[in-house]
């Protein structure tokens, strides 16, 4: 069955290069739902924002200056001294004037931050929501500096801090110190921006632990491409320029890619994924939602709507609108075909208009939950954790797969 996630959009009035903030801003909010909790919701668990104290004092900050934070819930019996570390996602800032509207909202402020949130997903403590991670500790790692965590720099006449790298390295220390040194496995995961965070910590991850310790990442919707937009620009990559430059992203980018490209290009996940060494596994819709809205069809790609109607329904898309998109596709499966081939790593690309699905109780695992074969995106993901059989799943093009779960972009 597919079920259909109609998401509303606000017109916008904010755009930087190409991004539209504001449309961005709503598409996040509905990434959100399941996390944000509703009044009298005694159905999931909600677990407390805890900030890091300590940070401020090794410049570990939010955009506007206030401390990091992160929820946690105790793992127990025999997930005790297992840990889900999940890093939330929520977009970047590339400009000044973007990174000061950001530090107005949750995403660049603990001032605005939930106080409580719902763990769902790969975060829930209920075994039939959650059947290989349930019991385990499991934290979400706010989201605040713009930077998939690895800025490092700041601007005084703005009151900007760029310090994601800082605000990582705050966490893991302040997690270690309340058990995870102990730890006999663990995962870093992370959704969009955070998936690409998870991606370009992974090593630094693993690091943390001694050998013994069984350790892989996972990226979900993470797969961020450098494509081309449908008026012939590159809408993702003048972002990411503009984030790599003005938040000082550079000194954290593996030097396995920036001694042989540009810093931009390393912000990359198709450029970086080949030479992690942790065991990773990459979840992602191959025609990502997002990357479909703000990255191949933005509105300033887009002035006379000729995409509107295929944009909304694709049932409108004509044959070269619908070759753009297995254009798109292919030049994804072509970015992890060299990832694809170590044993140690997974994979699970479904053909659907999607974004982050390990968060998401309806994604993750349900009795409709998503499929590739008859193995959903939970079991898929823990075979590969426990090593019960090698995951490499990647989906028949669209639209072959009844089984997803859309967002219907408007």
């Amino acid at each position: 069955m597919i079920m259909k996630l109609v998401l509303l959009w606000v017109l916008g009035l904010w755009s930087v290069s190409g991004i539209d903030l504001s449309r961005s801003e709503s598409f996040l909010s509905y990434l959100d739902e399941e996390v944000t909790v509703s009044p009298g919701s005694t159905t999931t668990l909600i677990v407390p924002l805890t900030l890091i104290q300590g940070a401020a004092s090794k410049g570990a900050v939010c955009l506007d200056g206030t401390l990091p934070g992160y929820h946690l819930h105790r793992g127990f019996g025999s997930g005790a001294n297992s840990w889900v570390i999940h890093l939330e996602g929520g977009g970047w800032c590339n400009t000044i004037r973007s990174c000061v509207f950001r530090k107005t909202t949750r995403r660049g402020s603990s001032k605005f931050m939930e106080k409580s949130i719902n763990f769902t997903g790969i975060l829930s403590n209920k075994a039939e929501e959650n059947p290989d991670f349930y019991n385990w500790n499991r934290v979400r790692v706010r989201y605040c500096d713009g930077a998939s965590f690895a800025g490092e720099g700041q601007n005084e006449a703005n009151k900007l801090y760029f310090r994601g790298q800082r605000i990582w390295l705050a966490a893991m220390e302040e997690l270690m110190a309340k058990g995870m040194q102990n730890a006999n496995q663990a995962i870093l995961s992370g959704c969009s921006a955070g998936g690409l965070a998870s991606i370009l910590h992974c090593d630094e991850f693993k690091n943390l632990f001694p050998e013994t310790t069984k350790v892989k990442c996972l990226s979900d919707a993470g797969l961020f491409l450098d494509a081309t937009n449908v008026a012939g620009g590159h809408t993702l990559r003048d972002m990411y320029e503009g984030v790599v430059t003005l938040q000082g992203v550079q000194k954290n980018l593996p030097s396995t890619c920036t001694s042989q490209k540009d810093p931009t290009s390393c912000f990359f996940p198709q450029n970086l994924v080949s030479n992690v060494k942790t065991p990773m596994f990459l979840l992602n819709a191959a025609y990502d939602a997002w990357q479909v809205d703000q990255s191949l069809i933005p509105s300033l790609a887009d002035p006379h709507g000729l995409w509107r109607a295929c944009k909304t329904d694709r049932s409108h898309c004509n044959s070269s609108q619908i070759q753009f998109f297995q254009d798109f596709r292919n030049q994804m499966l072509d970015a992890v075909k060299i990832f694809s081939e170590s044993n140690q790593n997974g994979l699970f690309i479904n053909s659907c208009f999607a974004h982050c699905q390990s968060e998401r109780k309806d994604t993750w695992y349900e009795n409709d939950s998503p499929r590739i074969g008859n193995k959903g995106i939970a079991v898929s993901v823990g075979d590969w954790f426990f090593d019960r059989t090698a995951v490499k799943a990647i989906d028949c093009p669209y639209s072959c797969d009844k089984t997803c779960h859309d967002v219907i972009l408007k």
